[in-house]
């Protein structure tokens, strides 16, 4: 088998039946550079009418219990998004600029360090609550001009031209670039992946939203064959010509969904991370290129785990109701 679930079992969502709320009521200040978590989440246009559940004659209005946390989300600028030179930090700890230190190597990376809301984190089945009316992911790529860089940390595809977008809530966000990062960031019950994904979008606000697709040893992934081709040790672009991103097996229509943040310094807040639920496969060949061929070869390019702070975790499951 190519691909197998992970994750949650038969977690089931927590609710509240106290109260009543309009949730078009619910309003949030339209600050400068912040952003509202019902619009990140795709909560903000939810009818009542759709969070009603019928059990034993009884209709019962459903109350998702969010944190507020758009008092300390930011918008993410091009900048923060993947910076191209190469970065002062190393995931290896002990060495003064590792993990632990990236939030006082640079002024502008202190929320490394006191944020709140940092990703990745581990995806806990006791702490998911399913939301089906989170809905599909609805992705339109289509194949465009692309770059292939080394980064120093990572192996990353830069699109040049239009590669298409994914819809978040009647958001467009455009997809920019993909990475790929070994072991896996995110965790799941504790347990992490020989390798992750990250599809990374912004909005024409300045949003970002990545999308996370987790593997585990098996079957070469053939996007990542293609790519591999034309790496390099070097730090100059090399063109792959056209490139259709919807090569990539995405997988489940299922997936995890939180507020968190980027997994690279300067870390900053209010990014939306869909992690597919689905776990592709990858060969151990291709995970070894891919570590040998950064600069922190074997040592690994996954930041820890970070603490949810309370934060809701989601899993939208079209079967659940």
């Amino acid at each position: 088998m190519e691909s197998m679930e992970y994750g949650i079992g038969t977690a089931t969502g927590v609710y509240h039946k106290k109260g009543l709320l309009s949730c078009s009521a619910l309003q949030y200040p339209t600050q400068p550079n912040k952003v509202s978590l019902f619009s990140l989440l795709s909560l903000s246009h939810f009818p009542v009418s759709s969070m009603l559940i019928n059990t034993k004659n009884k209709s019962f209005l459903i109350l998702i219990s969010i944190l507020l946390l758009s008092s300390h989300i930011y918008l993410v600028t091009a900048d923060d998004a993947e910076a191209d030179k190469e970065p002062p930090y190393t995931y290896i700890e002990g060495t003064g600029n590792g993990p632990k230190e990236w939030g006082v190597i640079d002024p502008h990376w202190e929320v490394c360090a006191k944020g709140r809301y940092q990703s990745p984190i581990d995806l806990l089945d006791q702490r998911v609550q399913i939301l089906p009316n989170l809905g599909q992911l609805h992705k339109d790529y289509k194949p465009a001009p692309a770059v292939v860089k080394n980064r120093a940390h990572d192996i990353s595809v830069f699109w040049k031209g239009d590669a298409g977008k994914l819809n978040i809530n009647g958001t467009d966000y455009q997809l920019l670039q993909v990475h790929w990062h070994s072991p896996s960031e995110h965790s799941f019950n504790g347990s992490r992946y020989e390798l992750e994904l990250h599809a990374v979008h912004k909005s024409a606000s300045g949003n970002l939203a990545v999308i996370a697709i987790v593997y585990g040893y098996g079957h070469p992934d053939g996007f990542l064959s293609r790519v591999l081709q034309h790496r390099s040790n070097g730090k100059n672009e090399i063109p792959l010509g056209i490139f259709n991103p919807g090569d990539i097996k995405f997988g489940s229509r299922k997936y995890y969904r939180y507020v968190g943040s980027l997994t690279v310094p300067p870390c900053t807040e209010g990014v939306v991370w869909t992690v597919v639920k689905k776990l592709r496969t990858v060969s151990r060949e291709q995970v070894r290129i891919l570590r040998e061929t950064v600069h922190d070869g074997l040592k690994g390019t996954a930041r820890p785990t970070q603490p949810l702070d309370g934060r809701p975790v989601w899993i939208y499951n079209p079967r659940a109701k």
